[in-house]
């Protein structure tokens, strides 16, 4: 095999690419949730729940996100064929991987330059998985497999090797990642337990003697009570010069015993020893939480119907301090009971969720009420000193903007009116939605000079002609409109320079899988079958960000209108 040939996974369906509808967001206020009042001048407030399928929510979020996401922590079904509570896992090998690699794809082009993604998975698909990420990350962007002991214990009528453990798969966007340390325990810094009340602080002992060979630091150290020559083990050498382990000496940072007529030993003060530890690949459960303890977690946030499969706070807690830094925004497509929200919060870091399943009403919105108010005890509430506050707003994704009608034609959906049809259209056009309060045609803006205006309106000739002198010379628009009159396609392009005009819905019907509402890693949502979408809560379907709805748009047909 050639340098240039490369190894990939393949699967059935593999080819097949989802054309996904980049669907707008509608606030709920009623959903959302702030404290009363600040707690300390860093409380997060812009915090996002988003309630919907996760691969549509994440090309919801690419065009205004893309390379801003520091971290990503996903924990997705992991297809073992169990019947969760909360999750159908247990998809067909090749779907799960087709549904990872579009979710996988949409992830990276979100992640910053100096960003990673932690994937939690057990053995069943792990090294499936890794090559996918191989795929999409290149080979090159992998860090490290992690391997996290979730059980402590095993049943004794456990049948073959019961497992103990998950994988969680590292990848970086680019090689500008870097990892932070983990914070010192208290039990590595009771090794310690020396201190000669000199200033210097507690010490403890540690090797003066190195493998790597040096003839120049291959010499004699002479005890200065008892005159006995030391020199370093066979193969070894001292770790300093001559001339330093001198200083050392004079310094009195050299111990040789307790009662002083020992071999040399450094002093290894706790002051002056790298304020934080280098992580490794293995995450014992005393470490980094465990199953039972995260079980535990979740019967105090809720006595009943307890979230069946949580990950333990700690971990997502040693995630993120590796990962991110305070005010860095974190990502979790899969949010289940919402602990990557929760332990980001108590962190100071910014947080997106999603999530599909009716839990994130059951679950999510309750626990991060009580994180928000100070009133969750559990977790790593104590080790942060977590007091309250923040908040973040809650969001649907808006439904498809095309339906049918009763015979078949795509028109524009009639849950939309005018401004969500507006910020729709920019999205699609790759434009980014910013109403102008003092110009009436600008819609929004792809550069300082590039402007789109949306409207349903049939224009006359008049009508572009005056739209045309308000862009005037040095500025440029993109007119989306059902149609306009008196003039011809190629003369309207000569004769108003500044103005692009294209028909709406027509200029948009081969560009999604209009009418696709769940892409969801379930069973009963295979992509050959056909889309169920999930219910909203009561009252759901009337909230939006604006405070009022205005009337629908005019329902506009895909049609040869007259020009």
């Amino acid at each position: 095999m050639t340098q240039k040939q490369k190894l990939e996974l393949t699967w059935i369906g593999k080819g097949r690419r989802p054309q996904l509808e980049p669907r707008i967001l509608l606030e709920n206020p009623s959903l959302s949730y702030h404290a009363k009042q600040r707690v300390t001048e860093n409380d997060i407030f812009d915090n996002r729940l988003i309630f919907g399928d996760n691969l549509l929510a994440l090309k919801a979020l690419e065009a205004e996100l893309a390379g801003k996401v520091k971290c990503v922590f996903i924990d997705p079904p992991y297809n073992t064929g169990s019947a969760f509570t909360h999750y159908d896992d247990g998809l067909e090998h090749s779907i799960w991987l087709s549904l990872m690699r579009d979710r996988l794809e949409i992830i990276r082009r979100l992640l910053s330059e100096d960003g990673s993604l932690w994937i939690t998975i057990d053995d069943n698909e792990a090294h499936y998985l890794k090559v996918l990420c191989d795929e999409v990350f290149g080979r090159l962007n992998f860090v490290r497999n992690i391997v996290w002991q979730k059980k402590y214990t095993s049943a004794n009528d456990a049948v073959g090797i019961p497992d103990s453990h998950d994988h969680i798969l590292v990848y970086r966007k680019k090689d500008r990642f870097s990892r932070n340390l983990l914070p010192r325990t208290d039990k590595q810094n009771s090794l310690y337990k020396h201190d000669d009340q000199d200033g210097r602080g507690p010490w403890r002992t540690d090797n003066l003697s190195v493998k790597t060979y040096s003839e120049a630091y291959d010499y004699e150290i002479e005890n200065p009570i008892t005159g006995v020559i030391y020199k370093p083990p066979s193969g070894r050498c001292w770790q300093t010069s001559r001339e330093r382990m001198a200083i050392l000496i004079r310094e009195n940072r050299i111990f040789w015993g307790k009662d002083g007529k020992g071999a040399p030993q450094l002093k290894r003060y706790l002051a002056e020893v790298q304020q934080g530890v280098i992580p490794t690949s293995w995450w014992p459960h005393d470490e980094a939480g465990h199953n039972d303890e995260s079980r535990k977690e979740q019967k105090i946030l809720f006595e009943q119907n307890a979230f069946s499969t949580p990950k333990p706070e700690r971990l997502l807690e040693r995630i993120l301090f590796l990962a991110t830094n305070p005010g860095d925004l974190v990502l979790d497509s899969f949010a289940g009971s919402g602990t990557t929200g929760a332990v980001a919060h108590k962190m100071g870091r910014r947080w997106i969720m999603v999530e599909l399943g009716e839990h994130c009403h059951t679950h999510i919105i309750p626990r991060l009420k009580k994180v928000i108010d100070g009133e969750d005890p559990g977790g790593i509430t104590k080790s942060v000193n977590w007091q309250g506050g923040g908040g973040f707003r809650y969001y649907r994704l808006a439904p498809s903007l095309l339906e049918k009608d009763r015979w078949g034609n795509w028109v524009i959906n009639h849950e939309y009116n005018a401004a969500m049809l507006a910020e729709a259209l920019c999205k699609l056009e790759g434009f980014t939605y910013a109403p102008s309060e003092t110009a009436w045609w600008q819609h929004g803006h792809s550069t300082e000079r590039d402007f789109i205006y949306v409207t349903t309106q049939n224009l006359s000739a008049e009508q572009l002609q005056a739209l045309s002198e308000e862009v005037g010379e040095g500025r440029s628009l993109l007119v989306l409109c059902s149609a306009w009159r008196g003039v011809s396609a190629a003369a309207a392009t000569e004769r108003w320079p500044n103005l692009t005009l294209k028909k709406i819905p027509k200029v948009v019907l081969s560009r999604c899988e209009w009418g696709h509402d769940d892409y969801s890693l379930n069973v009963q949502n295979l992509p050959m079958a056909s889309p169920h979408p999930s219910p909203l809560p009561e009252g759901e379907g009337k909230h939006s960000v604006m405070k009022e709805k205005p009337a629908p748009v005019q329902r506009l047909l895909f049609g040869e209108d007259e020009e």
